[in-house]
């Protein structure tokens, strides 16, 4: 990871401020659309982390270390 690059967590607090700024009702309309804009991006990007974080914890390294689908067993 990059020193710039901002953390899940990061972008998760700044989505929750830019989500009480326009709740808020005092931001102008350029600058609502730019948050907004800024929101989905974020919103994107976590979305993202998160469904590759779940791919990788749904492998499981099996005996001759290779890295296979999980399959809970009925």
């Amino acid at each position: 990871m990059e020193k710039n690059e901002k953390t899940f967590e990061d972008k998760i607090k700044e989505l929750e401020l830019i989500v009480k700024e326009l709740e808020s009702g005092n931001v102008n309309l350029d600058d609502a659309i730019t948050k907004y804009t800024q929101a989905m991006s974020l919103a994107k990007e976590c979305s993202e982390k998160l469904k590759n974080a779940e791919e990788v914890v749904n492998k499981i390294l099996t005996e001759n270390n290779t890295l296979e689908d999980f399959k809970v067993e009925e």
